[in-house]
């Protein structure tokens, strides 16, 4: 007997079936009397819960004086509290095998915590101690500054972080978020009754949404022991954020002297949209064919065809107020013109031209794909729906995620492209030596130098 098999093509890659949809578990929403939202989710894969109290509370609403705050507010918090010194709770936190931080972003602060679930009463008794009576001890206060110091001054000696800094300047204007890092001077200023205050201003039950995911008891028992350590926390109306002014987008071209360097960092770009606009997954398909992997036309063209750089990349960052989108990559000096000749003509031509099928199908199921992945674990899931919520997208915003990115159109992409893009009206930030690629980026427009702080 005989086996036969049919021959493969090999010259082809195989077909790969598009992703399914992300099914949304069903989600559970409520309002207590005091105003804090509440997002219950069911999962028992695993016996574990994962918990998210979010404030809008990020730095946007930091004092212009004291850049930085809600960051500090944000590591202080889980350092003490009137109840319990640092140590108890980190040992009440690894007793319920579970984790317990704080983190803050330009629009939130959120509080991320994790237990097995029969140890959920106790994790939501550190979760509202942590949020309603942070202490802000004074060494602890101390050490914070100390080691944000020493850690600010780390990242003030690279060019990447200036190139950064100084792009977000340039982009966001005399809006907050161009100032998402604390100054010497505002860690400086770092004080208990300055931690205490915001803390009092903005972590509130009406400026928060709690979210629990996982292996829950029943509803009704549930909703107790939330009422049981939230309800009595008294609303108060949170000071409005900053207004969404931008700067009307115009060419621009900082050199940020660095003496010495013998590369220059590159960042060009400009104000871009939030995840609510209609041109969003758009522009994230466009930045990804542009720039969003080893495959992406940046990297191909200034890396591997001409060399100029170890990497080139598209950051596409969504706010609540405004978004930005900027093109970073390093190169040494003396190809720094070349290099950003390249790098404009490839803004120009995905704004010109369609981009191929092919370009755009692996786009959208690389997103897809990524974007499935991420929301494989409890925690993830949970970040993500706290985030929707404060960023005031509707609840179905993950499950028409892929399909948002899968009904994207070329003609939709090369405009999009063409309104937030192209050169035209672009920042251009270069951090290296002045002296020496300064005649090289005078060819490019008038020059604005500065010196790095």
């Amino acid at each position: 007997m005989t086996l036969s098999a049919q021959a493969l093509d090999r010259t082809k890659p195989p077909h790969t079936p598009d992703l399914p949809a992300f099914r949304l578990p069903a989600v559970f929403e409520s309002t207590l009397p005091n105003g804090l939202q509440i997002l219950l989710v069911e999962d028992r894969r695993f016996p574990l819960v994962s918990a998210r109290l979010g404030f809008q509370a990020g730095s946007k609403y930091d004092p212009e004086d004291l850049p930085g705050l809600s960051e500090s507010v944000g590591v202080l918090l889980t350092e003490g509290t009137t109840s319990r010194a640092a140590r108890q709770i980190a040992e009440e936190v690894a007793t319920i095998g579970g984790a317990l931080r704080a983190d803050s972003s330009p629009d939130a602060l959120i509080i991320e915590a994790s237990a097995l679930s029969e140890h959920l009463p106790t994790l939501l008794e550190l979760i509202s101690d942590v949020a309603r009576h942070a202490a802000f001890p004074d060494d602890e206060v101390a050490l914070r500054m100390q080691n944000r110091e020493q850690e600010l001054l780390a990242q003030r000696a690279q060019a990447a972080f200036l190139a950064s800094e100084k792009f977000a300047q340039v982009v966001f204007g005399s809006h907050p978020y161009s100032r998402q890092d604390p100054t010497l001077a505002s860690i400086h200023r770092l004080s208990r009754p300055a931690l205490s205050d915001f803390r009092d201003c903005f972590l509130v039950p009406n400026n928060a949404v709690l979210v629990l995911l996982g292996a829950l008891p029943p509803r009704a028992q549930l909703l107790d022991l939330i009422r049981a350590r939230f309800l009595d926390w008294q609303p108060k109306a949170p000071p409005p954020p900053p207004p969404p002014r931008f700067p009307v987008p115009r060419p621009s071209l900082v050199l940020v002297n660095r003496p010495g360097s013998v590369q220059a960092d590159i960042r060009t770009g400009k104000l871009a949209v939030t995840r609510a606009d209609p041109d969003y997954f758009s522009l994230l398909l466009a930045s990804t064919i542009l720039g969003g992997g080893a495959s992406s036309r940046l990297f191909m063209n200034i890396r591997e065809e001409k060399g100029y750089a170890y990497d080139a990349h598209c950051s596409l960052q969504p706010l609540k107020d405004s978004g930005a989108f900027s093109v970073a990559t390093q190169v040494r000096n003396e190809v720094l013109a070349a290099a950003l000749h390249a790098v404009l003509a490839e803004m120009k031509d995905i704004a010109r031209r369609n981009v191929s099928a092919d370009e755009l199908a692996d786009a959208k199921n690389y997103l897809s794909g990524a974007f499935v992945m991420r929301l494989e674990t409890q925690g993830a899931l949970a970040s993500q729906l706290a985030a929707v919520k404060l960023m005031g997208l509707p609840i179905d915003y993950l499950e028409k995620y892929t399909s948002r990115l899968r009904s994207v159109e070329p003609g939709k992409l090369r405009a999009a492209a063409g309104r937030y893009m192209t050169p035209k009206n672009a920042a251009l930030v270069v951090v290296g030596d002045a002296p020496n690629i300064g005649p090289q980026l005078r060819t490019f427009g008038k020059i604005s130098v500065e010196e790095a702080g």
